[in-house]
């Protein structure tokens, strides 16, 4: 990448950060606490946002995307999650997971009918993989797919999934083969409103809580053959693609949550008089916010070099679970000192940070949980 190409990228990068924290001032900031106690789903929030091009970052233009890489998608989530971490969840979610799948796996006619809508915002992405009981044994799910003539009857049910209730279209995988087989699922594209498709229950939760979890159900829902996503069998074999993206986006969450948290507890740390000086003249309180900001740093570290690598078509499993796993466990480090340092203001919901901490928690879990980064992180060490 030439000098001028890489100053122009930085200057993008620059621009969309100062659009970003002037928006999150304006709509989100405000907003925030109210939305959290009520779980709210803001979503003329993410109508905006699809104007200011962040719910298509990674979708090229001739899509209606805004075209633009990882190191720039990264920067967005991180910005986002620093005011509130369900929106930046939403964000990541909406982008890496509905969105991504069809831009990597769909064909001409899916790309241009769907790209558009969901690069704009105008239409809300779900992706449902997870089931009752199947989270990571996802090969054993139990949401089977049947071939009738041009359609696919789809049965079954996803829980935990982001917009499940509000998305307009959703990717859902379905087991097309026998249960246990990898090439035995099949990825298809369902819009709301096709026979069959409903909203279940919504998720009551810790924290996110102004982004939406809900089931997904389908009774005899019929999607015809033009919505399958690429081949048939081959939907788990693509989600694992889409889940490395996803983790990139979760270690961009968990890095915007844990820099949120550090900022408030650095700021009270100075405000803050105990024996006639600012706490953080204490030793006890300097060297938390130094192991603060180092692994913050390492974390956004790992996460802008899987980015790199993904932008550069690279493998990235690996370097996607260490950044995902090693950011997750730093936001709920992080999110714990910051309650630590504001004592009994860090309790209460007059400071954000009780909240960073209620949000951190879901980037340990969602996207593959720490102990199966660990998993996948071993296996490729190791092999």
């Amino acid at each position: 990448m030439n000098a001028e190409v890489l100053t122009s990228r930085e200057e993008i990068i620059a621009e969309m950060v100062q659009s970003i924290r002037s928006f999150g001032e304006k709509y989100i900031a405000p907003f925030i606490r109210k939305w959290d106690e009520e779980q709210y789903f803001p979503i003329e929030v993410f109508k905006q946002l699809g104007e200011l091009g962040l719910m298509g970052v990674l979708v090229p233009q001739e899509y209606g995307g805004t075209g633009l890489g990882y190191k720039e998608y990264i920067n967005a989530i991180i910005e986002l999650a620093k005011f509130d971490g369900s929106i930046g969840l939403s964000m990541a979610a909406h982008n890496s997971l509905c969105t991504n799948h069809i831009l990597m796996f769909g064909n001409e006619e899916q790309k241009h009918k769907y790209l558009p809508k969901l690069a704009s915002a105008e239409w809300i992405g779900a992706w449902g993989l997870t089931e009752p009981n199947t989270g990571s044994d996802a090969a054993n799910m139990r949401t089977v797919a049947r071939k009738e003539g041009e359609y696919w009857v789809i049965n079954g049910a996803k829980n935990f999934i982001t917009h499940g209730k509000s998305g307009n279209v959703a990717v859902v995988i379905a087991r097309t083969g026998e249960l246990g087989d990898s090439h035995g699922m099949t990825a298809f594209i369902v819009e709301r409103g096709t026979k069959g498709f409903s909203a279940g229950k919504k998720e009551d939760k810790l924290g996110m809580r102004c982004s939406e979890t809900a089931e997904m159900i389908f009774e005899d829902c019929y999607v015809h053959e033009s919505q399958v996503l690429g081949e048939v069998g081959e939907g788990f074999i693509q989600a694992l693609k889409v889940l490395d993206g996803g983790r990139i986006s979760i270690a961009a969450l968990s890095c915007g949550i844990a820099e949120g948290a550090y900022q408030v507890a650095l700021a009270y740390s100075k405000e803050r008089q105990q024996f006639g000086q600012p706490i953080s003249k204490f030793q006890a309180i300097a060297f938390k916010l130094a192991d603060m900001a180092t692994e913050i740093e390492a974390a956004k570290l790992l996460t802008f070099r899987a980015g790199e690598l993904k932008d550069a078509g690279k493998p990235v499993t690996k370097e996607a679970a260490m950044a995902k796993y090693y950011a997750s466990e730093t936001a709920v480090r992080v999110a714990t000192e910051a309650i630590q340092i504001l004592g009994g203001y860090g309790y209460v919901k007059d400071f954000p940070v009780e909240r960073f901490f209620r949000d951190s928690k879901l980037c340990t879990i969602g996207e593959g949980t720490s102990e199966i980064q660990k998993l996948v992180i071993s296996r490729a060490i190791l092999k």
